[in-house]
Parts: C-alpha cells; structure tokens; sequence
C-alpha cells in the first residue's frame, strides 16, 4: 500500500529528527583549475563553436515538479522527434534544432537524460526512470540505520541511486561528447536565494572543473528539497583570475538597469568572497525559478543583452527565435476559502507551494515573452526579420475535462503509476503538436507532424 503525500512528508520530518543529532559534511566532488580558459570544458563558448543556425533558434525550459514534470518533458520531446521541417534546405527532425534545454528539479532528469543519451532516451528512460518507484526505495532509504551514519547522509544516497540507475557514472564531459544542446541544470545557492547552473561558466567563479562532476550530484542539487534533503556542497576555490571575467564586469557597469540582473551579479560577487564563501551549498532549483527560464535570462542579461551574447557566440541571428515552456505545475483549487474552518496541514502545504508557484510561473513567462520579443527586435536588420515565438505547454490547454483534472491530481513526488505517466507524456506531445503557434512554425519551416507514433 502506497503512502499518500502528507503521510510521506510527516514520516519523512520524524526521521530528519531522529537524525538531527548526527552532524553531516558534504562530500567534495569539484576539484580546483589554477586558470580559467573560456573554451575549455563544458562551456558556453566551447559549445558555440560547433552550434550554428541560419534558420532557427530553439530553446526549451522544463519546470520542476517531480517525475509529474520529468514525464510531461518527455511527452514534448517525443512530439518534437514526431515533427520533420525544413532547416538549411534539408528535411530534419525538430528535436535535433534544439539548441538549448533549461531545467529544474523534476524536469532536470529528462534534460540530463536526453543530453547523455539523446534518442535512447525513447527506449530506456520510462524504465529507467518514469515508471521507477524512486520515492520507495529513498523511504526506505531514511529508515536504514546504516544510511544514518554513511558520510554524506540522505543527499549522497540519492546521489548513488540516481548514480546507478539512470546516470550510470557520467559526467558533464559526457554530455559535452554528445555534442547536442547545451543543458542547463540550475540549482539555488542557499545562501543568497540566487541561481546558479551547472555550466563551466558558473564554475569558473569556483575556480573548479565541471568536466568530470557527476550528473547524477548535479540533477541531485538541482531538486533537493530543502530539509528532506541536504543540499550539495560545493568547494569555492581561491587563485585563479575568477574576478577578472570581461563579462562579469560588463554585468557591473550595467547595475540599476535592471533588478533581477542586479540580484544575480550580488550573488555572484559574493562568490568570489572565497574566505567568507569557502562552500556553497546547492539546493532546489524550483526555489528561485521553478520553470528554468529566469537561467537563461541570467545568461544573456550578464552576457552584456542579446547582441553582445551572439558576437561573442560568433553566432548570426536566427530567422525564427522560439522558446517552449514546458510547465508541469496545475492551477491550484483554494478549497479552504470555502469555509471557515482551520485549513488542514495539507491544504498550508498545497497553499505554500503549489498556489505560489503557480503565481510565480505566470510573472515569469511574462517576462521572458516580453524579452524575448525585444531580443528578436533587437537583432532584426531591414534584411533579415528574426521572428519570436513563445510556446506555452502546460495543462490549462488540455481541451477534454477529465483529463484535465486527472492531470492536476497527479502528485509532484517521485512515484507514479504507468497509468498516471501515460497521461503526462500523451498530454505534452499532444499539447505541442496540438498548439496553433507550433503548427504555424512548422508550416513556415514547410514541414509535417507525424501523429501516428
């Protein structure tokens, strides 16, 4: 018999008592570099130089959400694989223009997944991962006295699982061998509430190699959910030239302009404090960006705004500028207004998470459409038009009623009946090839949807 949420979470908050009395350390996985050198690893300027586009420029950003937001990313990139368009004159599979994938917490697995694995991720990632009982064996997990002591606690736990059966031991230098989309798993630095991605870039402020980090400590970070999880320490590193970074100083000349820029680059300086910040300790992504967009404006707004991001890329503007927003989260019912009673502790949880998010998700998307509009405008020339396109997927577009309260029920943990997951995967590729701004790109690209697979 199953244990429903609230059962969970208080079984889970009695063992973290019990375990409060052991002192735990983070286990030190990020090994030092002694100078930066921008093109080396798996950075954002070593990746530009084999990545060019004339024709389209396709981001997507996976929210967070559990493996309820892991199977719906995996639905859109079975819909993306479906589409054939026409890219530099030639017929291609939509899912092999994306050029990057942004995630938090639930949506990092199939990020991470798609980005070692790329089309394996079709034949192995529902056993390996969808349709795994991952929340059982980490209960179970909290029970084992043996865990109790293991250096590392219930994070390095998790870390070995993810470890064994869905990462199998890679690294970001695997990733970066795959020479696919540039993945962008984002975690929150706990002390400063600010973003930070597993990109060498980020490292860099560490003076650290990302090249041989586990993915599985990464993915980790990234959905560790404060107080059911430890979060994932990293060691900030001293000498190697980490504030003498051009863009970094750019971002510094540009303060006041603009609040979120203003936040990140507080954050950023206060890494490169290396005796007050000697470890920085990862958690949720979910926490600062709960749909892994505000990573991608990080970006390009620190990089100096759009077009002194695509000089330094050495990239032309691409004719069609599109961004998918998969958004596992649901519209919140607030029972508890109904009646005066004392809301339930499981209604406060839904209130503190659920509903917040959902408030916080819209603001977001709001703002990067309308960034994204400026950044096509921007780049635009008399000659060439870079048109932009923001897609919206989540479950207010499902058209049929009991389907769409089927998906709100499903639960943002980390167990899920096949039943439950074939809804969330049909859902988010029925959703893109459904959705009428898709379709008018695939239309313009002179492509097709298969429906059939």
């Amino acid at each position: 018999m199953k244990l429903n949420r609230l059962l969970s979470l208080v079984i889970i908050v009695l063992v973290l008592l019990l375990q409060g009395a052991c002192t735990r350390h983070g286990i030190i996985e990020n090994p030092p570099i002694a100078k930066i050198d921008k093109q080396r690893g798996y950075s954002w300027d070593a990746w530009a130089k084999t990545h060019n586009n004339d024709d389209i420029q396709l981001i997507l950003s996976f929210s967070g959400g559990g493996t309820r937001a892991a199977a719906f990313a995996y639905g859109v990139l079975q819909g993306l694989r479906d589409t054939m368009v026409d890219v530099d004159a030639k017929q291609v599979r939509m899912l092999d223009e994306i050029d990057y994938i942004s995630s938090v917490s639930g949506g990092s697995f199939t990020s991470a997944y798609y980005g070692l694995y790329r089309d394996r991720i079709f034949e192995d990632f529902e056993q390996d991962f969808l349709l795994r009982d991952v929340e059982g064996h980490l209960l179970r997990g909290f029970f084992n006295p043996i865990e109790w002591f293991r250096k590392g606690g219930r994070t390095e736990m998790a870390i070995r699982y993810y470890n064994k059966h869905i990462f199998h031991d890679a690294t970001f230098a695997d990733i970066k061998a795959k020479q696919g989309p540039l993945i962008l798993i984002n975690a929150s630095d706990l002390a400063h509430g600010v973003r930070f991605s597993f990109i060498q870039d980020y490292f860099n402020l560490l003076c650290s190699d990302l090249s041989n980090f586990p993915v599985a400590k990464a993915v980790t970070a990234s959905s560790a959910v404060p107080l059911v999880f430890l979060p994932v320490v990293l060691e900030n590193y001293k000498e190697c030239g980490a504030s003498d970074q051009q863009w970094l100083s750019t971002a510094r000349k540009r303060a006041g302009s603009d609040p979120q820029q203003d936040q990140m680059v507080a954050g950023i300086d206060s890494l490169l404090d290396k005796d007050k910040r000697r470890y920085i300790h990862m958690v949720d992504g979910g926490i600062t960006d709960n749909l892994g967009l505000l990573a991608l404006y990080d970006l390009i707004t620190l990089g100096g705004g759009i077009e002194t991001t695509i000089q330094r890329l050495h990239h032309k503007p691409a004719k069609h500028l599109v961004m998918i927003v998969v958004n596992a989260s649901t519209e919140y019912d607030i029972s508890m207004d109904k009646s005066n009673a004392e809301p339930s502790i499981a209604e406060v949880i839904h209130a503190m998470s659920d509903d917040m998010l959902y408030r916080s998700n819209t603001s977001t998307e709001e703002l990067l459409e309308e960034k994204l509009q400026q950044w096509a405008k921007t780049t635009s020339t008399p000659e060439r038009e870079v048109k932009p396109l923001f897609i919206r997927i989540n479950a207010a577009a499902i058209k049929n009623e009991k389907d769409r309260r089927s998906f709100d029920k499903i639960p943002t943990n980390f167990s899920l009946s096949q039943k439950q997951v074939n809804l969330l995967v049909n859902s988010g590729r029925t959703l893109l090839q459904n959705n009428a701004q898709y379709q008018q790109l695939v239309t313009e690209l002179g492509g097709s949807i298969d429906r059939k697979q």
